[in-house]
């Protein structure tokens, strides 16, 4: 009763157009888009046909045919995770992310919804893919850091910020990219920065979108090489490109 009446004032006093679709947001709890457009966004509760490594919605003809996309074999992470799909409400809660350090609860509440299908174990250590000095200066956060602390606390398990560092900046992957060429822009960008609390560990690697999987792909890899027993990537929302 208490949060509807204090929706209600809000509303009134400080009225906030949906980014999506431009009608009014009537609950706080739903950050930049109205409780319509979440409604109409694909949320992943487990089951849902997905690859079991990527977590790429499978092609109908590969639904009958195998459990993986067949896209994703080089990848060096084990598995991927994400609340739903990089679209309507999900979509605007990430670009207002990058944009300003705040998750609202609805997307908060996802994160904690998703512990249960990654699950995490004793030896899980929660790290954010980093940003470059210069893009974390620019918008003076990273969003991973943002959404790995929630999803940490959920799940009980500590989150090592600077164990994973980005050597150089590289240029901001598009939507329209190939995989290919959001691969070239990752090679070699990544390094750790303290292998002891990485070694014998599972680590979570949590980002805002997975896209093509280059850049999990290459931190995956160097994790390994420092010790980490599994990658799994956790992500807020994941696009739906290629497969």
């Amino acid at each position: 009763m208490l949060q509807q009446l204090f929706d209600h004032i809000l509303a009134t006093v400080y009225p906030q157009s949906c980014y999506v679709c431009g009608g009014p947001v009537d609950a706080h709890s739903d950050g930049v888009a109205c409780g319509e457009c979440w409604s109409v966004t694909q949320i992943f509760d487990g089951s849902e046909p997905l690859c079991v490594k990527c977590g790429a919605i499978l092609k109908f003809s590969k639904i009958e045919a195998a459990d993986r996309c067949g896209d994703c074999d080089d990848g060096s992470y084990d598995s991927a995770f994400a609340a739903g799909v990089y679209e309507k409400a999900l979509a605007a809660t990430v670009v207002n992310l990058k944009k300003k350090p705040h998750l609202p609860k609805r997307a908060r509440l996802l994160l904690g919804d998703l512990v249960e299908r990654v699950a995490p174990n004793s030896n899980s250590v929660v790290i954010p893919v980093p940003l470059s000095e210069r893009r974390r200066f620019e918008r003076g956060h990273n969003q991973a850091e943002v959404i790995a602390e929630i999803f940490a606390g959920h799940a009980g398990i500590p989150t090592y910020t600077n164990a994973l560092s980005r050597k150089d900046h590289t240029p901001m992957h598009r939507i329209g990219m190939d995989k290919k060429a959001r691969a070239a822009t990752v090679t070699n960008s990544f390094e750790v920065q303290a292998p002891r609390l990485i070694a014998g560990n599972e680590v979570l690697l949590v980002d805002d979108v997975f896209t093509s999987g280059s850049t999990a792909s290459y931190c995956s890899h160097v994790l390994k090489k420092s010790g980490a027993t599994r990658v799994k990537v956790v992500t807020l929302a994941r696009a739906v490109m290629y497969n």
